[in-house]
């Protein structure tokens, strides 16, 4: 089939998602335009702080398109094109937009809650503190994963057939990302004191920036080695762990927006013209095997390796834990919720139709990775229009890293919050332990260690583990907003369906990732940092996810309609 008729069909089956169902939701669950938001009622200038539309869709849509939409689908392309297609468009709209959009409404509703604290209001302490630890856990997966994925991208080495040689386009894009993170603060200091009002100002001068940003990278490239890499990546993490959103994450990711939606648009321009066909198999059955004698099967595998393109729980942790604290009017919730996420989506199907269009023999390009498939396929796109190849290539290694670092460092936040939470009380008279693990800089600093621990062992081993937490999540997510929906009088039954099946998928698929890895220690060769730390998180999950679950259903089964009381739950 042509990419164009894909195409086609995702952007309007997205846009009628959107259109339709997006605006259903927002109607059946009620938007109230004059209320007061929680960045407004709780303004600190530090979490809480009320921005513009734009700026929130771009902190929520650079935080959420991490990896995923481009690892996924490409991975994923190993059962043919037709199944990664569908569950990208029926998992974006009814499942992953769902969810973003319901955890961003949940929370702004409940004063900016995040998750864990609103499953404490309408389910209970014991919940929450389940819930908790298992968001704090998966934060750890986020960070091993993403951590790996951005040094290996940044190594300014690579070995050939002729020995090591220098790697211009992952040292350029590493010099581009450190000028970003010093730019992004001078961004945000000017913006918030000078305040530009006409968003069209501000848009011009941010990409002013980024592409003086990008001239100074090609110029200026950073060589260092993967190792050297992932201790520069903590210390940035634990600075935007700890610093006030207004002063680098939010002016970071809006800087990041221009550049991903010029990437989005390249790519998305360069398939019309271009309109390779597909050329993978439409399916490749139910169960497959690859070169090394590894079987993966279509249940559950699919689901948790396209992951993000799809539904993400991580999102949730970002629509809840951060964007929440920032929405000034109700109902810019739509747009920044559910739009960020079909966005993404549309990203996630870009992705297939590249690989589609460079597959060889029905199958993905052997030896190369999906960040290295889909660089040189947009690459080849942007060439079409005159681009350099070298400025290209550059451009696409800083897109794909960026996907991966702007999910890092929100994802460093949340786990340092989540830690908070763990050992938060309504004492007054608090313990020692208590002031020491609510501390914001201790919890970002065992967050941070942890997570470096994990990603020691390379994405590649880490990723299954985390696409299986991160599918859990959203399903324990979607009951938590279930039930507050019951709770509060509003309608909750469409979220059951994608809640049940994502318990089924994740299940399944950490219960294979454990028999796995076990399998690995009993032929000798698994090792304690690679197969082990995976084990002892894996059954942490399982249990976590069980306690979670059974906690959840009780409340969901014996919780009244409109048992909590919510004077907005009517408005329109």
């Amino acid at each position: 089939m042509n990419s164009l008729v894909i195409l086609a069909i995702a952007v309007v089956a997205l846009l009628l998602g959107y259109t339709l169902y997006g605006r259903f939701l927002a109607k059946k669950w009620g938007i109230d335009p004059k209320k007061k938001t929680p960045a407004y009622e709780y303004e600190d200038g530090k979490d809480y702080v009320p921005s513009s539309k734009l700026t929130v869709f771009a902190h929520q849509f650079s935080s959420i398109a991490g990896a995923g939409p481009v690892q996924g689908p490409i991975l994923a392309a190993m059962f043919g094109w037709v199944p990664v297609l569908i569950w990208l468009l029926v998992g974006g709209v009814f499942f992953g937009a769902v969810q973003d959009f319901g955890a961003l409404y949940a929370s702004v509703k409940n004063e900016g809650k995040s998750i864990g604290l609103i499953i404490e209001k309408y389910i209970g302490k014991v919940g929450r503190r389940f819930f908790s630890l298992f968001e704090w856990l998966f934060t750890l997966l986020v960070i091993a994963a993403f951590t790996s994925m951005v040094s290996s991208t940044f190594n300014g080495f690579k070995t050939t057939t002729e020995g090591t040689v220098k790697n211009f386009n992952g040292a350029s894009a590493a010099t581009i990302s450190m000028l970003f993170i010093f730019v992004a603060i001078a961004f945000g200091i000017f913006n918030k004191f000078v305040k530009i009002r006409q968003e069209a100002v501000k848009s011009v001068i941010a990409v002013v920036l980024v592409v003086a940003m990008f001239a100074v990278g090609m110029q200026l490239p950073i060589y260092l080695n993967a190792s050297q890499w992932n201790l520069v990546i903590m210390v940035y993490l634990f600075a935007a762990a700890v610093m006030p959103m207004w002063l680098l994450m939010q002016p970071r990711d809006y800087l990041t927006t221009f550049m991903l939606v010029a990437m989005v648009l390249s790519a998305f321009v360069g398939v019309i013209i271009a309109h390779p066909s597909m050329n993978l198999n439409s399916f490749n059955g139910f169960t497959v095997t690859s070169a090394s004698g590894s079987v993966s099967y279509l249940f559950p595998t699919l689901f948790v390796t396209i992951a993000c393109g799809a539904v993400s729980g991580f999102h949730s942790l970002v629509s809840s834990g951060t964007s929440s604290k920032t929405v000034s009017n109700e109902k810019d919730m739509l747009f920044v919720g559910y739009g960020a996420m079909i966005l993404e989506t549309l990203l996630g199907v870009i992705s297939l139709i590249i690989v589609g269009a460079v597959a060889v023999n029905g199958g993905a390009p052997a030896g190369l990775t999906p960040f290295q498939i889909f660089s040189a396929g947009v690459a080849g796109f942007l060439e079409k229009f005159g681009i350099p190849n070298t400025v290209a290539n550059v451009f696409m290694t800083m897109c794909v890293s960026a996907l991966a670092l702007t999910s890092l460092d929100s994802v460093a936040r949340i786990g340092r919050m989540a830690f908070q939470e763990l050992f938060q009380t309504e004492n007054e008279n608090k313990s020692v332990l208590e002031k020491i693990c609510t501390n914001q800089y201790f919890a970002t600093v065992i967050t941070l260690v942890l997570g470096y621990l994990l990603c020691l062992g390379g994405y590649e081993n880490v990723w299954a583990l985390f696409g299986s937490a991160n599918q859990m999540l959203a399903a324990l997510v979607l009951i938590g907003i279930a039930v507050f929906l019951k709770a509060t009088g509003r309608k909750h039954k469409m979220l059951l369906p994608p809640m049940f099946i994502m318990f089924a998928v994740t299940f399944s698929a950490i219960i294979l990732n454990v028999k796995g890895n076990i399998e690995s220690f009993v032929n000798g060769k698994g090792t304690f940092l690679v197969n082990g730390l995976q084990l002892i998180v894996a059954a942490f999950l399982i249990v976590l996810g069980v306690l979670v679950l059974v906690t959840c259903l009780k409340t969901l089964i014996k919780t009244k309609n409109g048992e909590a009381s919510d004077t907005n739950q009517n408005a329109a």
